[in-house]
């Protein structure tokens, strides 16, 4: 029997959320991969989410943003967040370095000018360019997870 493609993989992945949380991830997957059609998709199917990173390269330290599904809700990270202009104040946390912008009111909120500016600016900030060709990588499943629902 073949093995499921990491599209299959992350389907399935997908699939254990509510509907709401599934169509607002897979929305916002589909909005960010317009975005960033050359980047690659790195996901980790973690204890606490299922994560779906962006990247330049496949080195997890070159990821620039990030889109986390919870049971109840979705996450755009931005991983070097504490460094961005946020006029707007749209970001929320207090860590050294991460901040994010839950998407309570939908995918429409990454095609906000707030939004768009920080991907902007997330996309300069970045190591490397963006110059590959966009893929989708299976990173890590953890064995142990928290219920999806």
């Amino acid at each position: 029997m073949k093995p499921p493609s990491p599209a299959q993989q992350l389907a399935g992945f997908i699939a254990r959320f509510s509907p709401e949380v599934a169509t607002l991830a897979k929305t916002a997957r589909v909005r960010m991969r317009k975005r960033l059609p050359r980047a690659i998709e790195m996901v980790y199917d973690n204890f606490n989410a299922l994560v779906i990173g962006y990247s330049p390269t496949e080195r997890p330290s070159d990821a620039i943003v990030s889109i986390a599904l919870y049971p109840r809700w979705v996450n755009l990270f931005f991983l070097q967040g504490a460094h961005l202009h946020d006029p707007h104040g749209v970001l929320k946390g207090n860590g050294n370095q991460v901040r994010y912008v839950r998407l309570d009111a939908g995918a429409a909120v990454l095609d906000t000018p707030a939004v768009r500016a920080l991907l902007s600016e997330a996309i300069a900030f970045a190591d490397a360019p963006f110059a590959g060709t966009g893929r989708l990588v299976i990173r890590a499943i953890s064995k142990k997870q928290r219920p999806r629902r």
